[in-house]
């Protein structure tokens, strides 16, 4: 009897040690770490990315200020032997070179009527006594990719925000990540954009600028 008694206890004990046992190795296990809860809308981003919402480096642009790589037309009238339309990319220099002129000219950062202006002084009177000059910046175009339902060129029209780029492109897909939009300007300053706050807050919707590439990632 002793001995039956003895050996349920026995084996009592070590049934109790061996739930103890996976109990602690339970609470040791680490657990598995994941960017969000159970919808997952975060995905991984560049190191270099800036979270800055609306800040960036870049100054302020002007819609009619010339940027390199922008192609332009200088058109001349008034003139009794009519002269061809000269039309030119700004080149990596930020200079153009317009007919019967011996230096070329800056036009990169300056404005459409400034480059005008300085067209008109160095054509009359040394060449014509009188000419009229105007420039004109060709259409511009920004990039919108990745999770939108029509990614591709779009062409820039002023007060250009994130969202609304997005929505030229038929707005996200059901795979989109809403929180995590990087924009890649056209000299690689970098910014993430949470565009479901933004929607909320204009202030947190950043503007774009020719030449910006736009691309939505897919959410975990």
């Amino acid at each position: 009897m002793k001995s039956s008694v003895f050996n349920l206890a026995r084996t009592f004990g070590a049934a109790a040690a061996l739930v103890a046992l996976i109990s602690l190795g339970g609470c040791a296990s680490p657990q598995p770490a994941f960017p969000e809860s159970a919808g997952g809308e975060a995905a991984p981003v560049a190191p270099d990315a800036d979270r800055g919402g609306s800040e960036t480096n870049l100054a302020t642009f002007k819609a009619d200020t010339i940027q390199i790589g922008d192609r332009v037309t200088v058109t001349f009238s008034g003139l009794p032997t009519p002269l061809l339309p000269h039309e030119e990319q700004v080149r990596e220099d930020g200079q153009i070179k317009p007919p019967l002129l011996v230096q070329p000219v800056t036009a990169a950062g300056k404005t459409v009527g400034e480059l005008q202006d300085e067209l008109h002084r160095l054509y009359v009177p040394d060449l014509y006594k009188t000419l009229t000059v105007t420039v004109r910046i060709q259409e511009r175009y920004f990039f919108v990719g990745g999770e939108v339902r029509m990614p591709g060129q779009r062409p820039y029209l002023s007060q250009m925000t994130v969202v609304k780029a997005i929505q030229s492109a038929g707005d996200f897909t059901d795979f989109g990540n809403r929180k995590g939009v990087i924009v890649t300007r056209s000299d690689g300053t970098r910014l993430i954009v949470d565009c479901k706050k933004a929607i909320k807050n204009p202030k947190l919707d950043p503007p774009i600028y020719p030449g910006d590439n736009i691309r939505v990632p897919r959410r975990w």
